[in-house]
């Protein structure tokens, strides 16, 4: 008889707190107590400290006196963050087209073809931030695709808040087929070209929004 697949482990007080604090359930700029914490999730003190001290390292929460905040929306680290990106990519993308096999690059294709455009955009963020983790993971150089899950994490509430662009996910589309084209150049200059017009839109979004963001009581730092 055909074995069962295992069913999936539940969430864990890391998974559960950072999936609260990426959908802004937790507001950027918040205070966070650790008793009350130990409520909301029915967590104990040892494993929410633990979860505590990994979002810390990600930069999704920091230490505010005997307390925790959530880390505010900082418009200079998103720009830090798109020229890590600039590096990191550009740089995985030429590898890439010489390491990457046809398999893999098939695959990836497959993930942006099976894409439904009309899905919410926390399925839009997350499925910009897997296509860009797989790619430099193309390289078969893990260091430049968790270089670039990180980057993307610290990026994701700022994502989510500016809408999609259909040209981004186009542009997703001209880098991979040049990487199957083993054109490492070209691959590396649209790549550029696409993480600093993402930047420009984030930006111009969450500056012009600036205003109404705080209203909403997010933390934004300019």
């Amino acid at each position: 008889m055909p074995q069962l697949a295992a069913p999936a482990s539940p969430p864990t007080v890391y998974d559960r707190l950072r999936a609260q604090i990426l959908d802004l359930d937790r507001v950027p700029g918040s205070g966070l107590t650790e008793r009350k914490l130990e409520t909301e999730l029915g967590a104990s003190r040892t494993p929410l400290r633990a979860a505590l001290m990994r979002l810390e390292a990600e930069g999704l929460v920091s230490r505010d006196g005997r307390g925790w905040r959530v880390s505010p929306i900082d418009l200079g680290e998103i720009a830090q963050l798109s020229e890590l990106r600039d590096a990191v990519e550009s740089a995985a993308a030429r590898i890439s087209c010489a390491r990457a096999t046809d398999a893999e690059i098939a695959a990836l294709t497959a993930h942006l073809d099976g894409f439904d455009e009309g899905r919410s955009n926390d399925d839009a963020v997350r499925a910009g931030t897997e296509f860009h983790v797989r790619l430099a993971a193309l390289s078969g150089n893990h260091f430049l695709a968790d270089a670039v899950d990180s980057a993307m994490t610290r990026l994701a509430r700022a994502r989510w808040l500016v809408v999609r662009s259909e040209e981004a996910w186009e542009e997703h589309r001209e880098i991979l087929a040049l990487v199957a084209a083993r054109r490492p150049e070209e691959a590396a200059a649209l790549i550029h070209n696409h993480i600093v017009g993402t930047h420009d839109r984030l930006v111009a979004a969450l500056g012009a929004d600036a205003r109404m963001l705080r209203g909403r009581g997010l933390s934004i730092v300019v």
